[in-house]
């Protein structure tokens, strides 16, 4: 009983450090509803785009690869379900493919848990897209889909622009950073150990412009289910031997 209290006021005293009234303000100005996380720090702000509902998560971070406090956005969308599409920082790619060959070449464990995130599991089972194209984004940057082609269409043009701003400013210090696209969500996921309205509000529009993206990528491949669907990749469970897993300190 007595390590509950300590815990309850615990989270108490930690949500009191942190001030929300310029994210609060900004929220307001905008007509999106806000509202403070109880007995934890954190807060949730929901809003619309294009009449579907959208939500932003700020608190603990509920993966192991980011440290302290996220940033979480994500968005209902029409797309099709197989269009899966992931775009991630450089420093955490490199990290999550290292990760993952360590771990799934292990003598013990060689196949992909449930509890593996899909962010680590799509580096085993989707291709590359290739940003070949894209000099400035892709020493920033890295990214798999499904369906390459389709992967870079979203990343080249607005979106494209978007992230080579956000990587001058919102990801100058290259936090670990991902945008997906999954079973017809859309998904931000950022390290951010201190929110404010000037932070919120860029990864808001840098998530809108990607949702664009995806939207009209979509739409674009809708006639043409081959664009998604004809990968050698499939998100249905899998088992994977330690010599199918890539090693990453072989890459060229």
């Amino acid at each position: 009983m007595l390590d509950s209290f300590k815990r309850l006021f615990a989270s108490r005293g930690d949500d009191a450090e942190h001030d929300y009234a310029d994210v609060a303000e900004w929220a307001k100005r905008r007509g999106l509803g806000f509202k403070r996380v109880r007995g934890e720090a954190g807060f949730v702000i929901d809003g619309l785009l294009d009449a579907k509902p959208w939500r932003i998560e700020w608190g603990s971070s509920q993966r192991d690869y980011i440290v302290g406090h996220e940033l979480r956005l994500r968005m209902e969308l029409d797309l099709p379900s197989d269009a899966q599409m992931l775009l991630l920082s450089r420093p955490l790619m490199d990290t999550l493919e290292r990760k993952t060959f360590e771990e799934f070449t292990d003598n013990v464990q060689t196949q992909i848990g449930t509890k593996t995130p899909e962010e680590m599991r799509w580096l085993v089972m989707f291709p590359k897209v290739n940003m070949s194209t894209l000099k400035t984004l892709r020493a920033r940057f890295g990214a798999v889909a499904s369906a390459p082609e389709a992967g870079l269409a979203w990343l080249t043009g607005p979106l494209g622009n978007a992230l080579e701003q956000a990587a001058n400013r919102l990801l100058l210090d290259e936090p670990p950073f991902l945008l997906m696209t999954l079973r017809g969500r859309a998904y931000l996921r950022m390290q951010l150990p201190t929110p404010n309205a000037p932070d919120i509000g860029a990864a808001l529009a840098l998530f809108e412009t990607a949702v664009a993206q995806a939207t009209l990528v979509s739409g674009h491949t809708s006639g043409k289910s081959r664009d998604w669907n004809n990968s050698s990749a499939s998100t249905a469970w899998q088992t994977f031997q330690p010599d199918e897993i890539a090693d990453p300190r072989k890459r060229k």
